[in-house]
């Protein structure tokens, strides 16, 4: 199984007769291949796997997409903690 974080589309151009576009995941920028999604305009949010856009997200959906890649992550990070407590107490 492969999860896939929206990113929004910050850039477009050509790049060897390839539509090519840059993607902005929360400040981390990463190129990608936008043949698949040849609609896709800039502002928009895609779906990309393996350096291929895959598919479009409206703003409603990335934005539910990115809450909850956010509540994973502060899930991750207090399981961490935990653990770290769980370490010093048995210290």
């Amino acid at each position: 199984m492969c999860l896939a974080k929206p990113g929004k589309v910050t850039d477009i151009y050509k790049n060897n007769g390839l539509k090519m576009g840059k993607i902005d995941y929360g400040g981390t920028m990463q190129e990608a291949c936008l043949e698949y999604c040849p609609e896709v305009q800039i502002g928009e949010y895609a779906i990309v796997h393996a350096g291929f856009a895959i598919s479009i997200l409206d703003e409603e959906e990335a934005r539910r997409s990115l809450e909850a890649w956010q509540e994973l992550e502060d899930a991750e990070q207090e399981m961490y903690r935990n653990l770290q407590d769980e370490d010093s107490d048995t210290s």
